[in-house]
C-alpha cells in the first residue's frame, strides 16, 4: 500500500481524501512519441535529470509491479503540474503490472506517456481529473480494466491523446483494450465517459460502459482528426454493452466534435458505426445501487464476443473487468470500504 503518511489504515482517513502525498512514477526506456524522443516527466522539476524517460528498446524492463493499492495521492507541485496516481514514462513491455489499485487521486489515476508495457487487472476510482489517460504514443496491450468517475472530482474514465500536430509525431497512441468496466457517475453534468483527441487510434473490444450522460467523443478537425481514423480502422470499437450512457439512445453513443459546427454527415455515419459494430444496449446489472458499485454482470456469458487478437491476453467468455469473481476483493481499499461488491 503507498499512501499518506497519516493514513493510519483504519478509517481515520476518509476513502474519498486526495492529495496527502504524490504518486509513484516508472520511467523506462522504451519509445515515445516527442519530437526528441525523449521527454521530462510531469510531477517533477524539469531540472531534474532522474526525470527523463524515453529511448529505443521496446523490451525495456522496469520491474515488477503486482497487488498495489495506492491511495490519496497527487499533490500539486505547481500550476497544472499534478502527479498521477501511477505514472508511466517510456516503460517497455517486459515490465511486469498487474493488479494495481489507483483510489482518490487528485490528478489522474494512471497514465502512460508513450510505452510498450503491457498491463492488465487495473483498477481506478474517485479521482479528481480522469481515471485513465493514453499520452504520447502508447502502444501497448491492456485488460480487466476498471474505472469508476465520480463526476463532483472526476472527469473522464478514459483520455486518449494521440499527438498534435506540432509534435511532428511519427507514430500515436494506439492503445488495444480489452475487458473494460467504466461506470459513470449518471449525473446530468457528467463529461464524456470517454475521449478521442490529437490523432488517437486504438481498439475497445468485449468492454461494458455504464450510467454517464454523455458517451464517447471522436475529435473531428483538419489536423487532429480521430474520425479518420475510425473510418480507416485504425480506432476501433466493436463488441461492447452499453447502458444507461445517452439515455440509451444509438445515434448519439458516438459523438463527433467540435460541436460548434455542423457535423451531420459525421455524426450519421458514427451511427451508423455504432450498429454494425454490434455495440449492444443491454442491462448487464453493473452500475451503482445505492452507495455501493456492483461490478459483476448478472450473467457471465455474452453472445457476440470479439476474437482476442493476440496469445498475450487471456481468452475469457465475458465482457468487462469482471467475470463471476470479483478480482478486487480482500486486498483493494474499494473493498475494504464497502465501494464495490
Amino acid at each position: 500500500i503507498f499512501t499518506g503518511e497519516g493514513d493510519d489504515l483504519d478509517g481515520s482517513v476518509p476513502l474519498d481524501a486526495k492529495g496527502l502525498w504524490g504518486g509513484l512514477i516508472i520511467l523506462g526506456n522504451a519509445p515515445i512519441n516527442t519530437s526528441t524522443g525523449e521527454g521530462s516527466i510531469e510531477g517533477i522539476p524539469i531540472s531534474e535529470p532522474r526525470g527523463i524517460y524515453g529511448g529505443n528498446n521496446e523490451d525495456d524492463n522496469s520491474g515488477i509491479l503486482q497487488y498495489v493499492s495506492i491511495r490519496h495521492g497527487g499533490t500539486n507541485i505547481g500550476e497544472d503540474n499534478e502527479i498521477n496516481g501511477l505514472t508511466l514514462g517510456g516503460v517497455g513491455r517486459k515490465t511486469t503490472i498487474d493488479h494495481i489499485e489507483v483510489i482518490s487521486n487528485a490528478d489522474d489515476g494512471i497514465e502512460f506517456f508513450g510505452g510498450t508495457v503491457n498491463c492488465s487487472n487495473l483498477a481506478v476510482g474517485l479521482c479528481g481529473d480522469d481515471a485513465f489517460d493514453f499520452d504520447e504514443g502508447y502502444k501497448g496491450k491492456c485488460q480487466f480494466m476498471f474505472a469508476y468517475v465520480n463526476n463532483q472530482t472526476g472527469n473522464h474514465a478514459a483520455e486518449h491523446n494521440g499527438a498534435p500536430v506540432a509534435y511532428g509525431a511519427e507514430f500515436y497512441s494506439r492503445p488495444v483494450l480489452y475487458n473494460c468496466t467504466y461506470i459513470g457517475s449518471g449525473n446530468e453534468d457528467s463529461e464524456y465517459l470517454i475521449t478521442f483527441d490529437n490523432n488517437s487510434e486504438g481498439i475497445y473490444r468485449n468492454s461494458v460502459f455504464v450510467n454517464n450522460k454523455k458517451g464517447i467523443a471522436i475529435e473531428i478537425n483538419p489536423y487532429e482528426n480521430c474520425f479518420d481514423n475510425i473510418e480507416n480502422e485504425k480506432l476501433i470499437l466493436e463488441n461492447n454493452v452499453f447502458f444507461d450512457i445517452e439515455k440509451n439512445q444509438p445515434d448519439s453513443i458516438f459523438s463527433a466534435y467540435p460541436v460548434s459546427v455542423s457535423l451531420s454527415t459525421e455524426e450519421s455515419y458514427l451511427a451508423n458505426y455504432f450498429s454494425s459494430q454490434q455495440n449492444l444496449i443491454d442491462n448487464t446489472g453493473i452500475g451503482i445501487i445505492g452507495e455501493t458499485i456492483n461490478v459483476l454482470p448478472a450473467t457471465t456469458v455474452f453472445s457476440d464476443m470479439a476474437a482476442y487478437d493476440h496469445p498475450w491476453f487471456e481468452e475469457v467468455s465475458y465482457k468487462g473487468a469482471f467475470g463471476s469473481r470479483n478480482w478486487l476483493e480482500e486486498w483493494s481499499a474499494m473493498w475494504e470500504y464497502g465501494l464495490i461488491r
